[in-house]
C-alpha cells in the first residue's frame, strides 16, 4: 500500500509525528528519491538531538547508498551547520530535524549543493511521487549498479572557523552573555565558535535533550525566553541570546532584558554587511519588516528589495540580485557569504561585535535601529479569508493618502503607519502586522484593522 505523504510533506520540508506518520522505513525510502532526484554522487547528512533522530538519518543515508551514493555524515550538528556541509563540500544534503516543534514530531530540511534549497518546485515534489511510487510496491527501490559508502566526518571547527572568519571580532571588549540553548543544538555550536572570544559564557540549558524538558525550543513565543530574560537581569549580562531547536533562530535581549525586534537586529547586520562591502550591497526584507530595515539600508549605500514573507522567497531574491544579506521578522538571517542561507549564529556574532566594538549598551546600540511602534503579529480565527480580506480591502480602497498592495496578503499603508494582513497557508487564521510612527497611532491602526477582522 503506498504511504499517503499529503500530511507530512509540507511546502519546504518534510515534517510529522514519529512514529504514526513516518518512520525509518518511510526515511528510507525518502534517501533513495533524493539520491535519484538530485542525480547526486554523494551526499551530506546530519541531525539534531531529538531520540528518533539518529535512526532516521541512518535509515535516510542506508536508502541513499542502496542507490549507489555514497554518504558523509555529519552527526550531530545544527541546521546551518548542515547548510556549511553542504556548502564546503559542495554536496546535496539533509537534516532532520522538526526545529522548535514537539518531541514527538521530527523532520527532514533538504537542500542542493550549495546549501540551495529543496521546495516543492525545486525538487520534493518529485522525491514525494517516488517514495509514494515505491512504497505501493512493497516496499523497495529499484536496484542500482553499486552500494554506496557511508562515512562519518566532525565538521564543528571548520563551521565555527567559517563563522568566525566573516565577522571582524578583534577589537571586541569582554561581555558577559547568558545563552539559553532550550536543550536543542545551539548547546552543541554555541561553545566551540564561541571559545576564542573575550566573553563569559552563563549557560542555560546546554544539555541535548529532544523532550525538551525545560520549554519549546521556539524563542519568538514570549513564554520561552522568560528564564532567559531574568538570568540576564539576575547576572547583570551585557545581553542574551535564545537559539530554536535546530539552532538557526536567534533570538536576542538586552541587558535589561527587553527582546529587541528581529527587523532592528536585521536593520544593525545589514548596516555591518555594507561596511563590510565597501558601502555598497542590496540587502532583502520581507514585507512586515520594519521601516527601519530598508531606511538603515539606504542610509548606508545599499539597495533595501522588499519580498513575501519565507524562506524561500528570501533565498530565491538573493540568488537573483547577488543580495549580500536578508532578514526576516522571524529571527531568519541569510549571508551571502553562507551559500545565502540562514544563519543565527552568524547573526549573533555580528550582534556581539558591534555591541563589543563600543562601550555603550545594547539597548542604546540598537536603538537607532528600532524606530517605531510595532503590534508584532497577531492571529485572528476566520472561517472565511478570503471574504474578510476583501472586506478590509473594501474598508481602506479610496481613502486619501492610502496606498494598497498585494505582493503577500494584503499591505494598507498611508503617511504614518501601514498594516499588513496574510492568510495561514495551513490554519484558518488571518495574521496582522501593525507598524506605526508612534505607540497611539499604532493602537489606533490596530484596533480599527482587528475590528474589521473580526466583524
Amino acid at each position: 500500500m503506498a504511504a499517503d505523504l499529503s500530511q507530512i510533506v509540507k511546502a519546504y520540508d518534510v515534517r510529522g509525528v514519529v512514529p504514526d506518520q513516518w518512520d525509518e522505513s518511510l526515511a528510507e525510502l525518502f534517501g533513495a528519491a533524493f539520491a535519484q532526484v538530485t542525480n547526486a554522487d554523494a551526499i551530506v547528512t546530519g541531525h539534531d538531538m531529538r531520540p528518533s533522530s539518529p535512526g532516521l538519518s541512518r535509515a535516510f543515508a542506508r536508502g541513499a547508498a542502496a542507490r549507489g551514493v555514497d554518504v558523509t555524515e555529519i552527526g550531530l550538528c545544527s541546521t546551518d551547520q548542515l547548510y556549511f556541509a553542504s556548502g564546503q563540500l559542495g554536496l546535496p544534503g539533509a537534516m532532520f530535524t522538526a526545529s522548535h516543534n514537539p518531541a514527538q514530531y521530527n523532520g527532514i530540511k533538504m537542500c542542493r549543493a550549495g546549501a540551495a534549497p529543496v521546495g516543492q518546485d525545486t525538487g520534493l515534489a518529485e522525491i514525494r511521487a517516488l517514495v509514494e511510487e515505491w512504497s505501493a510496491n512493497a516496499p523497495q527501490t529499484p536496484p542500482a549498479t553499486r552500494t554506496g559508502t557511508i562515512t562519518r566526518r566532525d565538521t564543528l571547527a571548520d563551521y565555527a572557523a567559517h563563522l568566525l572568519s566573516l565577522v571582524d571580532l578583534a577589537s571586541m571588549r569582554p561581555l558577559k552573555v547568558v545563552v539559553d540553548a532550550g536543550n536543542g543544538m545551539g548547546g552543541h555550536t554555541v561553545p566551540t565558535v564561541f571559545a576564542s572570544l573575550p566573553l563569559t559564557v552563563v549557560p542555560l540549558y546546554f544539555e541535548l535533550d529532544g523532550t525538551f524538558p525545560n520549554h519549546e525550543a521556539n524563542p519568538l513565543d514570549p513564554k520561552n525566553i522568560v528564564d532567559l530574560q531574568a538570568k540576564v537581569r539576575e547576572t547583570g549580562a551585557d545581553l542574551g541570546l535564545a537559539f530554536d531547536g535546530d539552532a538557526d533562530r536567534c533570538f536576542v535581549v538586552d541587558e535589561r532584558g527587553e527582546g529587541i525586534s528581529p527587523s532592528a537586529i536585521t536593520a544593525l547586520v545589514a548596516a555591518r554587511e555594507l561596511a563590510r562591502n565597501g558601502g555598497k550591497g542590496t540587502v532583502i526584507h520581507n514585507l512586515i519588516t520594519s521601516w527601519s530595515v530598508p531606511e538603515v539600508v539606504k542610509e548606508n549605500g545599499g539597495t533595501p528589495v522588499r519580498t513575501r514573507v519565507g524562506h524561500s522567497f528570501i533565498k530565491e531574491e538573493m540568488a537573483r540580485t547577488g543580495a549580500i544579506f536578508g532578514g526576516e521578522h522571524s529571527a531568519h538571517y541569510y549571508f551571502r557569504d553562507f551559500w545565502n542561507a540562514d544563519t543565527g549564529m552568524l547573526a549573533a556574532l555580528h550582534v556581539l561585535a558591534a555591541l563589543g566594538g563600543q562601550e555603550g549598551t545594547l539597548s542604546d546600540l540598537v536603538a537607532q535601529y528600532d524606530r517605531y511602534a510595532s503590534s508584532g503579529e497577531i492571529n485572528s480565527t476566520v472561517d472565511d479569508q478570503a471574504g474578510r480580506l476583501a472586506a478590509v480591502r473594501a474598508a481602506y480602497t479610496g481613502r486619501d493618502g492610502i496606498t494598497i498592495d498585494e505582493l503577500d496578503g494584503l499591505t494598507v499603508t498611508a503617511a504614518d503607519w501601514w498594516f499588513n494582513l496574510r492568510p495561514s497557508n495551513t490554519e484558518p487564521l488571518l495574521r496582522l502586522n501593525v507598524e506605526a510612527r508612534d505607540e497611539s497611532t499604532m493602537v489606533k491602526t490596530r484596533d480599527e484593522a482587528l475590528a474589521l477582522i473580526r466583524a
